[in-house]
């Protein structure tokens, strides 16, 4: 099929469900705006995404269901022919979200050929042979080409270097900024997150002891603000690495929006991390995030960014992509508290050489990372 930009002013894209998936789309969103500089998208998502993505210079405006999408197919469809979509661009691979805009009657809709769906779509691409050695970012990417494809521009996408990077309201980094100064956080000291739970899997978490002993460490020995992370649903694990601290931290685990955790991240100097969402989120923001690995592919899911470093001791059977471990958990307990904090202590040093002027201003590696003032 060969498709006219002309004929696209409407956009709508069925976005991931998944915090971590939905920053990988992130390349692809701003391949698609560019590529369709004058039409209107619409991000639909669930109702988290507005913490993500409010304010986002690759979209227009977001399209909220947290209803089940199997039971909401018939109500999502009338929304979406109302808004009259002229194209729907589906990073998910469900057979109901290719159902949803083929029953909206869009015009063009273009995702992979998954779960019996390619009749689904009259611009259905195969799955890329390469899924599994390449960093999922390709994938969602390579919808966008196959897009261009269709218009005849498939060598303007780039796929070299792409831009990944999340920007943030000055409103956003304002309310970081009061979270963290109510918290108790000292602006002269550096600011170190913890986020040492896993929504999604009890095998991606390195034990909240170690996760204790590397954040006395950076209390005593850099005197660095260590502050805990994460959704409300890990608290029960945050309030395991408090309790194990011999120096309380600052425990705001559950206790911000994920819009208030975008713009914390936004202003910490390191996040130290499981392979979770907020990874994904700090290294978008341009700020230093180190990741530990253990059950799962960092060829394929680690943040897509210089400024994000890696820890990962994998025997044998790692990558095994398991939520439980069948045996000792060893992919995790080979990792010491002292390779984190020396991993640590590293980048810290880094961070604070930029901020005193020996290297890029702070918050130079993307736009949305200002530089703090807590006081």
């Amino acid at each position: 099929m060969t498709l006219s930009p002309e004929a696209i002013n409407r956009i709508v894209v069925r976005g991931t469900n998944w915090v971590g998936d939905a920053v990988m789309t992130i390349a692809a969103l701003r391949e698609l705006r560019r590529l369709l500089p004058d039409s209107h998208i619409t991000l639909a998502s669930r109702s988290w995404s507005r913490g993500l993505f409010d304010g986002a210079d690759f979209i227009d405006d977001i399209l909220i269901s947290d209803e089940r999408e199997l039971l909401s197919i018939p109500k999502q469809a009338r929304q979406w022919r109302k808004a009259d979509f002229d194209l729907a661009v589906i990073f998910t691979n469900s057979f109901a979200s290719a159902l949803i805009p083929f029953l909206a009657r869009i015009p063009y809709r273009v995702g992979y050929a998954t779960e019996s769906r390619g009749r689904l779509l009259n611009l259905p691409l195969p799955l890329p042979e390469w899924r599994g050695s390449r960093h999922e970012l390709y994938y969602y990417l390579n919808i966008v080409r196959g897009l261009a494809q269709a218009m005849g521009k498939a060598s303007g996408i780039r796929e070299s270097n792409p831009e990944v990077s999340l920007t943030v309201s000055g409103e956003r980094i304002s309310r970081g900024q009061e979270l963290l100064r109510m918290a108790g956080v000292n602006a002269n000291r550096p600011i170190v997150a913890l986020c040492p739970g896993s929504i999604n899997s009890r095998a991606k978490r390195w034990p909240a002891e170690r996760f204790a002993a590397v954040g006395d460490r950076l209390i005593t020995e850099l005197d660095a603000n260590v502050v805990l992370i994460g959704s409300e649903g890990e608290l029960e694990i945050s309030q395991a690495v408090s309790r194990a601290m011999k120096v309380p931290p600052l425990l705001l685990t559950g206790r911000t929006s994920l819009s208030e955790l975008v713009g914390l991240l936004g202003q910490s100097d390191l996040l130290i991390t499981n392979d979770t969402g907020p990874a994904h989120i700090a290294a978008a923001l341009g700020r230093k995030t180190l990741v530990i690995f253990g059950p799962t592919n960092p060829l394929t899911t680690r943040p897509f960014s210089e400024l994000a470093e890696l820890l990962r001791e994998p025997p044998d059977c790692a990558p095994c992509m398991l939520r439980d471990c069948p045996i000792d958990h060893r992919c995790m307990t080979a990792i010491t508290p002292d390779m984190v904090f020396q991993k640590a202590r590293a980048m810290i040093a880094y961070e604070n050489e930029v901020a005193n002027g020996q290297g890029l201003a702070r918050g130079s590696a993307n736009r949305a990372a200002q530089p703090r003032s807590l006081r």
